[in-house]
């Protein structure tokens, strides 16, 4: 019954896509990402400054709205170039291949580079909202993708092995189309983390976005009892 109940209220639908990105995906490549990073600053000193953006950086937009090519969702990010790949044998698949892509982000007639990527798992949270038999609404998309953010990143804080890795950047898209949108939430984010190792003047911080939200703001919108429950007593 209890499991039933579950299933009705797709209670555990962002829970397990949070767990199987975790350990099928981000648990494997994030502790490589410092190391690939290394080794591209080492053959390219002047492109990746500053070591506190030297992380995977993974977009979750709240509307699971995904773009498979960045530079199309905004023009002022342009792929560079792709880290080291890792290579491993994963259930019955030899020599799988795992890589990030490194891109350049304008910022006026500056420029930033990271690593960056989307939520994958967000895909199949839009598919099932477009698809008549998942029974899955706009507005059970909106709240699983929040209850997704929110399980993925009490799942890495307590991470030994994917500490200082990853920044995981929220953001809830406006009403009105904006050229530049992604590039500004993304700007934003180096900024902040650049700030955990510098001290910038005063004035020269980029506004921060509205839409970007925080995990406090977060947990406000979904209350405790929303979160999914064990269906046994010997889960995970």
């Amino acid at each position: 019954e209890i499991s039933e109940m579950s299933e009705r209220s797709k209670q555990n639908v962002a829970h397990g896509l949070a767990w199987s990105y975790y350990v099928g995906y981000l648990k494997i490549v994030l502790p490589r990402v410092k190391k690939s990073m290394e080794e591209f600053s080492r053959a390219n000193p002047n492109v990746l400054a500053c070591r506190e953006t030297w992380k995977l950086h993974i977009l979750v937009p709240l509307s699971c709205d995904v773009y498979d090519d960045l530079e199309k969702a905004d023009s002022n990010i342009r792929y560079l170039t792709d880290l080291t790949e890792t290579t491993l044998t994963r259930a019955g698949t030899k020599k799988r291949v795992y890589k990030h892509s490194l891109y350049v982000i304008r910022d006026e007639d500056k420029f930033w580079h990271c690593a960056v990527e989307y939520a994958t798992p967000l895909q199949s949270l839009y598919a099932m909202s477009q698809d008549e038999g998942a029974a899955f609404s706009r507005e059970d998309r909106l709240e699983q993708a929040k209850l997704f953010y929110r399980t993925l990143e009490e799942i890495l804080k307590g991470s030994k092995e994917c500490a200082g890795t990853y920044r995981l950047i929220a953001y809830e898209e406006s009403g009105e189309a904006e050229t530049h949108f992604l590039s500004r939430e993304i700007l934003w984010h180096l900024w902040q983390q650049r700030h955990e190792e510098y001290t910038l003047r005063e004035g020269n911080q980029p506004h921060n976005p509205s839409t970007t939200l925080s995990s406090t703001e977060l947990n406000i919108q979904i209350s405790a009892s929303d979160l999914p429950q064990p269906l046994s007593s010997n889960c995970f």
